[in-house]
Parts: C-alpha cells; sequence; structure tokens
C-alpha cells in the first residue's frame, strides 16, 4: 500500500503505480474508486475512516496522467479509402470503439491505385488532432499492414460489378481474404480479433480463418450486426418507441437476402414495462411478412436511393460490434455476430460462419443455447445455412 501525504503529491510517485494500471483498458468514465484504493491510501480525515475514498483533485490527476493510459494498440482497416471507412476512422480515433484512454496507431490499408486517396484521408485524419491517436499508417503492402496487429476490420473485398456472375465474385473475393488471412497468420498476434466486413462476408470469414491456422477461429468474427440494428430500428418505430427499448433481436445466419431476421425472442420496453416484441407490435402477419423482407432488402433499398451502399450504418454497426467483442454485451442482452458454427445447439451444420445470438465477456463470445424454434424459424434457419453450404463448398473448390 503506498501512503501519500495531502502535502507532498508529486505525480513522478504515480510511476510505482504504473504496473498496477497497466492492464486499465477502459476510459476515465468508468474509473473505479475500489480499484484506486487497492493500491494507495489518501488521508481525508484522521483516523482513517472504514470506507474511505481518494479526494476528486487527486482523482483528476490521476486520471490525466499519461500513467494511466495503455499502450497503443494496433488497429487495421482495409479497403480504408473507401466510403464506409472514412465513416469508421474517426469513430475509432476518438476512442468511440475501443476505449476513450486507449492510445491508437491506424494502419490503413488499400490497393495501391486508391493511395493518392488515402493520403488525404491521413491528412484529415491529423487535421482533427485526436489525442489517442499516435500514428497513422497508409500502405498498399500486406507485411507492413498485418504487423503485431492487435484487431483487423476487413472492409475491403471485390464489389460486384455489371455483369458479374456470383461464382466470379466469389472467386476473386476468395484470392482476397485466402492472401489477407495468410498475412494475418504470418505478421499479426495470435490474440488478433479479427472482423471481416466485405461481401460476401461469412464466407469471406471463413476463407480468411482457414487461411489462418495459427489464429484461432473463434478470433473471427463477421458483420451482421448492421442486419440486427436495422431490424431492431423497425421493430421501434412500428411500436414509436426509441430503438434502445428493443434488444434481444436476432439474425440468423448469412448477410445476404436469404438472412432471418427473428423477433421471437425480442423485448420492448413499452410504458416502462418489458413485453415480447409479438405483443408490442400486435401485427403478426406484418412481422412475419415484410419486416423480414424490409430487412433483408434494406441494403439494396440504400443503394437505390442513394446510388451508393450503406456508409455510415455500416460504421455504426462496425463500431458497435468491435466495442462489444473490447468490452462486452451488456447484462442481460444478446447480439448479433457471425460466428464458427462448431458444436452449436441449433442443428446448423458446422464449418461455417453463421450468424447466431451470442453473449461477449472477456473479449470471448458465447452463442446463446436454449431458445425455443417454432417450425417457422426451423425454415427460415435452413434455407439461409444451406445457402451457406453452396457458398463454403464452392469457396473450398477456389482455393484447391
Amino acid at each position: 500500500m503506498i501512503r501519500m501525504e495531502d502535502n507532498r503529491r508529486p505525480l513522478f510517485q504515480l510511476l510505482r503505480l504504473s504496473q498496477a494500471t497497466k492492464s486499465w483498458r477502459q476510459g476515465p468514465s468508468h474509473v473505479s474508486l475500489d480499484l484506486l484504493k487497492r493500491y494507495f491510501y489518501i488521508p481525508c480525515c484522521s483516523p482513517r475512516p472504514k470506507d474511505h475514498k481518494p479526494d476528486a483533485l487527486f482523482v483528476q490527476a490521476l486520471i490525466s496522467t499519461s500513467l494511466l493510459q495503455s499502450d497503443p494498440i494496433r488497429v487495421l482497416v482495409t479497403g480504408a479509402a473507401g466510403q464506409i471507412a472514412y465513416s469508421l476512422l474517426y469513430n475509432i480515433a476518438k476512442g468511440d470503439v475501443f476505449g476513450k484512454d486507449q492510445p491508437l496507431v491506424l494502419v490503413l490499408l488499400d490497393i495501391t491505385p486508391m493511395l493518392p486517396v488515402l493520403d488525404g484521408v491521413v491528412m484529415e485524419l491529423q487535421d482533427c488532432a485526436l489525442p489517442l491517436l499516435r500514428e497513422v499508417i497508409p500502405t498498399d503492402k500486406e507485411e507492413v499492414a498485418f504487423k503485431d496487429l492487435d484487431a483487423a476490420i476487413l472492409v475491403g473485398s471485390m464489389p460486384r460489378k455489371e455483369g458479374m456472375e456470383r461464382k466470379d465474385l466469389l472467386k476473386a473475393n476468395v484470392k482476397i481474404f485466402k492472401s489477407q488471412g495468410a498475412a494475418l497468420d504470418k505478421y499479426a498476434k495470435k490474440t488478433v480479433k479479427v472482423l471481416v466486413v466485405g461481401n460476401p462476408a461469412n464466407t469471406n470469414c471463413l476463407i480468411a480463418s482457414k487461411s489462418a491456422p495459427s489464429i484461432p477461429k473463434e478470433n473471427f468474427s463477421c458483420l451482421t450486426r448492421l442486419d440486427h440494428n436495422r431490424a431492431r430500428s423497425q421493430v421501434a418505430i412500428r411500436v414509436g418507441v426509441p430503438a434502445d427499448n428493443v434488444k434481444d433481436v436476432i439474425i440468423w445466419g448469412n448477410h445476404s437476402s436469404t438472412q432471418y431476421p427473428d423477433v421471437h425472442h425480442a423485448k420492448v420496453k413499452v410504458q416502462d414495462k418489458e413485453v415480447g416484441a409479438y405483443e408490442a407490435v400486435k401485427d403478426d402477419s406484418w412481422l412475419k411478412g415484410d419486416f423480414i423482407s424490409t430487412v433483408q432488402q434494406r441494403g439494396a433499398a440504400v443503394i437505390k436511393a442513394r446510388k451508393l451502399s450503406s456508409a455510415m450504418s455500416a460504421a455504426k454497426a462496425i463500431s458497435d460490434h468491435m466495442r462489444d467483442i473490447w468490452f462486452g454485451t451488456p447484462e442481460g442482452e444478446f447480439i448479433s455476430m457471425g460466428v464458427i458454427s462448431d458444436g452449436n445447439s441449433y442443428e446448423i451444420p458446422s464449418d461455417l460462419i453463421y450468424s447466431f445470438p451470442v453473449v461477449i465477456k472477456n473479449k470471448t463470445w458465447k452463442i446463446v443455447d436454449g431458445l425455443e424454434i417454432n417450425d417457422f424459424s426451423r425454415g427460415k434457419m435452413d434455407a439461409t445455412a444451406k445457402e451457406l453450404v453452396e457458398e463454403r463448398d464452392a469457396a473450398l473448390e477456389f482455393i484447391a
């Protein structure tokens, strides 16, 4: 225990606390006085009270000192010159994803022709003068991009072009994600958390994981949080409540038009009372019809309206997904993520990246088991699994 008198508190004494605070990952808004009291006692009165608290001025000084900040983490964003990354990078750099006291090195990867655009993105990040952002590294080289990563957000992929067959799109992306998976395996930390966003996200994620055999399969996930947020929002709008009054919606399966947005287990807070989504909406036909198709086709609707794919909402969903990996899901609530299907209790074939309801604690996800599945849901879940099996088998043929 370190006893620091009121009349002598030079900050250099905090050096003795550096080991105690090195693993602190959360921002100042999450400061725990219990944690602080473990390492020093500041007498505010005499005799020492049973449940003393450090005085506010010293706590403020402690928070402001850089000794409480963690070592910088390295975060990669691919497709970094694109519109999703343009909306995402500021969220990451200002601490909305990995914590308000977590310094960052941002690594930005894109193809060689996009490097001039990437230079502009770097200038803008510099001009934001963000205190957490220690370095920005733009590159077109995998050996630079994937070195010593703590987190990788793989946004870039080959977009579908006019006249392109689906198998051609899949073949092009298999090549990209096989290469990036191998780079992860060779250069990144074995603890790296990998989020695949580029479509077809589920199968791209599976290929990346298979190409990185030294990294646990559980470290790979794909983005279905955008679909999750869309489903949550649609229910909230229908009922007339804020979106955060809706929880436990589920996206099952593929991030495609076969996905199954399921609200059989969702809860809605209406007038301070939590009820099931079906009770709150009071329109079963909508929930089994237009609601599902609206969420399934939302991406296409955005493209039709703005002539560009979803960017702002995708960046928000990526931020939500990675923040939950880093800090865990709220107590008593689950979210949707595409994860490896091995050992699941819902009769989904193994060796797929399939979206399930999950809870996360200590950066480890767990599929929520024991949810009742009715015949309607069973059919939808199996249909999207069938599509994923077909995608997987085709992708593995291309690898071979």
